[in-house]
């Protein structure tokens, strides 16, 4: 910015004041409470500004309003005025008194005549207000800052009398709190119906319930407070605002997620994959390999669910949900159906009615499991108290069981009241009927001479198929040893493997060739055919028989049953069964009734009302 300029004072307050060729200039490295002593004392020394530009010196005085222009370097240009007038004493007295109160400023505007020099005595001469006068005679009396130009220019051109309001104090503007806003889409659920592969809605399902989240995704992002905007007195007294209240982004990063300070914000940002949670009493996000609900599962909360990872639900499974993922973990009762992969299933509380089948884990309810199926193929149930309940795994253990059927590999209950109860080795420490219900105990063995008698079929099958292979492999090393023959597969074989290439006639040769043996090909390909289903067939009875070894193996395991304590009518009993089936307490739940409870032919081997009883098959081989 040029200074060719003349200065309005070389010292006092007025240094940062300079007339130039273009108008009245402000030193901008001076601005703000310099200037105001600077203005006012320009006022005060009876002059006033001309042509004077309100807003550059409202930004210039107080910092308030739009932008200083720029000069072509960058630097801040102040041209307050186009010139620096005296104020003339005689129209100072055009300008009359200003009524100051509840943040405002009126003025009465009325007609206003100067003393005219021909006629002292006389009425005068009709004079008019000048807008830049009456900026300076405002500020002589305690006016600096907003005064409605447009309001006083307009009252000015009116001629008539009217009280106006000619400023107004500004309140100071309060910031903004800071806040929280989502960045992703990931993080919201979609409860939409759930389309099927064939294109039909599963009403029963939402599409996405529970959101899965890859890791570095930014969830939220919070917006920093603002400190708002001072206001000021007509007195050019500032107003202070009230800043904005904080927030700690932090209060909401749960598990899986940390917080990120970049270039362009504050973050939360997810630390690794997993299933997106929100906690709904500290607004916690979470981001892990289980999903965890609290709004508990029912046809408005979530429907049902089928999941790929491990589920914790802090809320009520209601009747008719069902519930499918690995580890299923629920606090509240439930009444629906839990269906798990291989993780373990744990019930803090009750399973009414519902279900729970594992394929490859554990089941456990801690509180009561009453009208009931749960299944274990391969793992342990283990239940406080049960009743009503059918109850199948390779592992049960209930404290109380009450009219329920039992069946299991491994099987032990505590106090067992008309139960049905099955198992390879059982025990009960205490038995008793209860009311209409028998009380009945099954030691389950196997049919061992059956799979013998199996494994000796399909032995004798294997054989035969190793004689016939044979033979038609001496019958295809006869085929393929003829000169002819053998030379046109050698020719074949290197053809196919691009290790040969023929000429055209060649070509020709090589096909005459295979017309002239074509029977001698085909009898050989059918030979083959024949070798590779033999070959088959004999794998496929090489894993059969290694089953049926498995199951003999299993055969040969000692049953035992002991019942330390007989309280009522008691029976004992021996149940067969194939091991060829597979499992016998893999087997649904009406089958499971129907098998513990109808007619039985096994032998009878204790029936009282008291006493104890103990029986293993290890004993009777022996005897």
């Amino acid at each position: 910015m040029s200074t060719d300029f003349a200065r309005f004072s070389a010292s006092g307050p007025e240094h940062c004041i300079a007339k130039r060729h273009d108008g009245v200039h402000a030193d901008p490295a001076v601005l703000g409470t310099t200037l105001v002593a600077a203005i006012d004392s320009i006022f005060r020394g009876g002059h006033y500004l001309a042509g004077l530009d309100y807003p550059v010196l409202l930004k210039a005085l107080f910092d308030h309003g739009p932008a200083l222009p720029q000069a072509a370097d960058g630097t801040p240009v102040a041209r307050i005025a186009a010139d620096i007038l005296p104020f003339d004493p005689a129209r100072r007295e055009l300008y009359r008194s200003v009524k100051i109160g509840a943040g405002r400023a009126e003025y009465y505007f009325e007609p206003v005549w100067s003393p005219d020099p021909a006629d002292p005595e006389g009425p005068g001469m009709p004079a008019r207000l000048d807008l830049d006068e009456f900026v300076a005679d405002m500020w002589l009396k305690g006016i600096r800052f907003g005064l409605d130009l447009e309001a006083v220019r307009a009252a000015i051109g009116m001629h008539k009398a009217d009280r106006i309001t000619v400023a107004r104090r500004l309140d100071p503007e309060p910031g903004q709190d800071a806040r929280i806003v989502e960045v992703s889409d990931d993080i919201h659920r979609n409860d939409a119906p759930r389309q099927l592969a064939n294109g039909r809605l599963d009403l029963n399902s939402f599409q996405n319930r529970f959101p899965q989240i890859q890791p570095g995704v930014r969830l939220l992002q919070k917006v920093p407070l603002t400190a708002g905007k001072p206001g000021f007195e007509m007195s050019g007294t500032a107003l202070p605002s009230k800043p904005g209240r904080d927030v700690d982004l932090g209060e909401y990063a749960g598990d899986g997620t940390r917080v990120e300070r970049l270039q362009e914000g504050e973050f939360l940002v997810s630390q690794q994959a997993g299933f997106l949670a929100v906690d709904s009493s500290s607004s916690r996000i979470s981001v892990g390999a289980k999903i965890v609900s609290r709004d508990g599962v029912s046809a408005k909360t979530t429907g049902n669910l089928q999941l790929s990872g491990d589920y914790e639900e802090f809320g009520e499974v209601q009747e008719k949900r069902v519930i499918e993922g690995e580890s299923i973990t629920v606090h509240g009762d439930v009444f629906g159906e839990l269906a798990s992969r291989g993780g373990t299933i744990l019930l803090h509380a009750n399973l009414v009615g519902g279900s729970a089948h594992n394929r490859h884990g554990d089941i456990r309810v801690c509180g009561v499991a009453s009208g009931a199926v749960l299944q274990a193929e391969e793992g342990a149930v283990l239940l406080e108290r049960a009743e009503n309940c059918v109850v199948s795994g390779k592992r049960v253990t209930i404290a109380h069981a009450v009219n329920c059927e039992v069946i299991g590999d491994d099987v032990r209950i505590g106090l067992a009241e008309g139960s049905a109860i099955a198992g390879r080795r059982v025990t009960v420490e205490s038995a008793m009927p209860r009311k209409q219900g028998e009380m009945l105990v099954y030691v389950l063995c196997p049919d061992g001479a059956q799979v013998d008698e199996v494994i000796a079929a399909v032995g004798e099958r294997l054989a035969r198929f190793g004689e016939l292979a044979a033979r038609h492999k001496a019958r295809m090393d006869d085929m393929t040893a003829q000169p002819e023959v053998r030379r046109y597969l050698m020719l074949a074989s290197r053809v196919r493997k691009n290790e040969i290439s023929f000429t055209p006639e060649q070509a020709r040769q090589f096909q005459r060739m295979g017309q002239e043996i074509g029977p001698a090909l085909k009898a050989i390909g059918e030979v083959s055919g024949q070798i590779k289903q033999l070959d088959a067939d004999q794998e496929q009875g090489r894993k059969l028989l290694a089953d049926l070894e498995r199951q003999r193996r299993d055969a040969s395991c000692v049953s035992a049953v002991t019942v330390r304590q007989v309280e009522g009518d008691t029976l004992v009993r021996v149940l067969g069964f194939s091991p060829a089936a597979g499992a016998p307490y893999i087997i649904a739940p009406r089958e499971t009734r129907a098998r513990l409870r109808g007619p039985q032919t096994g032998e009878l081997l204790f029936s009282g009302a008291q006493g104890s009883f103990s029986w293993s098959s290890e004993q009777v081989e022996t005897a």
